[in-house]
């Protein structure tokens, strides 16, 4: 869909090579430049079991794929120019320099957009243009709420496994980077797309920032529980031993799903009447519904409970993942370096045109 785009990704680590393999598997050719000396560090960011002496890790090729790779140093008069070379022919540059760098390069947003008028330029910081503190996933969970509400109160504060943070910033860039390409076509202008992790987290925080903003209500660490919707998350044992969660949303998912565990009974108490008294009730509740749950089979109940279109869902982990069909569509396969490399898509959605 994006054939002969050019992108130049001066970024590392995660958020900005996740924006460059989008463009990449959109058809779009992306040079991605690294130090000579210093490459892009998740180079090394290796699993005990993963060979040291490979160039490149597992946690490196997640966020690259169909990429061209170059070396040059920034800093040798000869390389930027090489690389200034690149950005001329180039419709999106990619950048997450810390504060200061652009102008120790010459590749300020002024300088390149005198350079080429047409350029997108897209940039990733962590706290904003004009913070210099070093920002990584971690630190945005911690300070942006996340990790206050994820665990559970015996856990404590939690960081999610993924670098939730940074892949939300490569989506909020990459819409402001379609947006600008729209408005390019239109106009014919360049111009800067900037998203903050910090942003990028506080705009992510959706519901839980309106139970708060009005409602006053503090998010505490409930575990995978609901705090507007009961039962929702709640992890029931099976005769089994495997663990399945329901989200009921709606009342006539809780009269399906009490009616298939052969609880109708519940839909009389006082108790779980609706949603509402539910949620203040929901440790009744769950007890009552494990006392039914550890009767059945988890694939038994989690087919009995799909025909009635209940949400259920047996915990699965990413070996029992990858062995669907479904996931496995997913997978992007590449040589980088002579190591064969495998990640997941960074496109979710499907295109079609009648």
């Amino acid at each position: 869909m994006l054939e002969g785009l050019k992108v130049v990704e001066l970024a590392t680590v995660l958020a900005g090579p996740h924006v460059g393999m989008f463009f990449a598997e959109l058809g779009a050719e992306v040079l991605k430049v690294e130090h000579p000396e210093h490459p892009d560090v998740t180079r090394s960011w290796k699993l005990p079991t993963e060979r040291p002496d490979s160039s490149v890790s597992a946690y490196f090729s997640s966020v690259n794929y169909h990429k061209t790779y170059i070396r040059l140093n920034l800093s040798k008069e000869e390389d930027r120019y090489e690389a200034l070379n690149l950005i001329k022919e180039a419709d999106i540059v990619l950048m997450n320099f810390k504060k200061g760098d652009q102008e120790k390069f010459n590749l300020t947003d002024k300088t390149l957009l005198q350079f080429n008028p047409g350029l997108l330029i897209g940039k990733i910081s962590g706290f904003g243009e004009e913070s210099d503190r070093v920002a990584y996933d971690l630190i945005l969970q911690a300070e942006t709420g996340y990790m206050s509400m994820n665990g559970t109160p015996e856990s404590g504060p939690v960081k999610m496994p993924v670098a939730f943070i940074d892949v939300l910033a490569a989506h909020h860039l990459k819409e402001g980077l379609l947006v600008a390409l729209l408005n390019r076509q239109r106009t014919g202008k360049g111009g800067v797309v900037h998203v903050s992790l910090y942003d990028a987290a506080i705009s992510s925080l959706v519901n839980q920032a309106s139970n708060y903003l009005m409602n006053k209500h503090i998010p505490q660490r409930i575990g995978s529980l609901h705090p507007n919707i009961a039962p929702y998350g709640e992890l029931f044992k099976t005769k089994d031993d495997k663990e399945v969660t329901f989200a009921i949303g709606s009342q006539i998912h809780f009269e399906k799903l009490v009616t298939v565990l052969e609880a109708k009974e519940l839909l009389k108490d006082k108790r779980f009447i609706n949603n509402q008294v539910r949620v203040d009730h929901r440790f009744e509740l769950a007890e009552l519904i494990q006392q039914k749950v550890i009767l059945w089979q988890a694939e038994t109940l989690n087919n009995e409970l799909r025909k009635v279109f209940v949400p259920c869902a047996i915990i699965k982990n990413l070996r029992e993942v990858f062995r669907e069909e479904g996931a496995q569509k997913l997978i992007r396969e590449e040589k980088i370096e002579g190591r064969l490399t495998k990640r997941v898509t960074g496109i979710a959605f499907t295109y079609g045109s009648y």
